[in-house]
């Protein structure tokens, strides 16, 4: 999705109303990888995105809001899943990250993964909000652009506007998927940072690499210094004793960061199992990250 340019109106909010099935006809899940399976220089395909004409409030998973970010300098999606048929008003939220080259919308099969886990009392009741965050590793890599402050102070407004997060309006946990599992360890920090602490982190397949040769081709941080003040791998210690869970096939390209990562902070939850950097390995854990976050709420 091409994003527009500094001149969009601020204040703008359009809201749209989707059933559960957002990406009917696609790899689920396909905005929040990293990248392809395969490719690693080029984005995945662009889901297809099918909306329903004036579904039922009560059933409908998805909410789709155009929003300003001041942050960022653009207008973004602001996308929030709900659990079928529970309501709304006060509901919990947990963060979901993108990947590179993902964004807010592409969410796959999410919203029927969280409603299970509801309707089957594996997970306490709790909604899912997903924002366009660039390519840099959910941190300000330009000083035009800052999608960390964009989570930090933007989404606590947003969330009020809707009426959402309990009495603070801040997200009780954070998930992300691969560059998405890098900025969820790096936001719970900024959190902790603020005495603010998250209730739960679940990262899949996060982007951790060892090397700053291997970092730098992603073009997401001004230099090795930068990187590595952000890095979850170099500043474990800051994260405190927040419930983290992790997982990560053996197959994927992050395997062996994540196997340090699990080491060294002794994480919840740390699993790895055969699997690649793909969908068919996320649609596979993502059901035990929601019951884990839901545990939390």
């Amino acid at each position: 999705m091409r994003e527009r340019g500094d001149t969009t109106r601020r204040g703008m909010s359009r809201r749209v109303l989707l059933g559960t099935t957002v990406a009917a006809g696609t790899t689920a899940l396909a905005g929040l990888v990293l990248t392809s399976a395969t490719r690693q220089s080029e984005p995945p395909s662009v889901a297809r995105r099918a909306a329903t004409s004036g579904p039922d409030p009560a059933r409908a998973g998805v909410v789709i809001d155009r929003v300003y970010s001041a942050a960022r300098r653009r207008e973004i999606d602001l996308v929030t899943i709900y659990p079928r048929d529970i309501p709304r008003r006060d509901l919990p939220v947990c963060l979901m990250l993108h990947g590179r080259f993902g964004n807010a919308r592409a969410i796959g099969t999410l919203p029927e993964m969280l409603s299970s886990a509801v309707s089957e009392g594996a997970a306490r009741p709790y909604a899912f909000v997903t924002v366009d965050g660039g390519n840099s590793y959910w941190h300000r890599n330009r000083p035009d652009d800052d999608p960390m402050t964009m989570l930090l102070e933007e989404v606590p407004r947003w969330l009020a506007e809707r009426r959402l997060g309990g009495a603070a309006h801040r997200p009780f946990a954070v998930a992300g998927i691969s560059m998405g599992g890098f900025g969820a360890l790096l936001y719970a920090r900024r959190r902790r940072e603020r005495r603010d602490p998250v209730r739960a982190v679940a990262a899949i397949s996060p982007a951790l690499l060892l090397s700053w040769r291997e970092m730098r081709k992603r073009d997401a941080f001004p230099d090795a210094s930068d990187w590595a003040a952000s890095d979850p791998l170099r500043n474990i210690d800051k994260l405190g004793d927040v419930p983290v869970g992790v997982w990560c096939g053996t197959e994927d390209r992050f395997i062996e960061g994540t196997r340090r990562f699990i080491r060294e902070a002794k994480p919840v939850i740390g699993s790895t199992g055969p699997g690649a950097h793909n969908d068919d390995y996320y649609r596979r854990v993502l059901p035990e990250a929601i019951r884990f976050v839901g545990r939390h709420v």
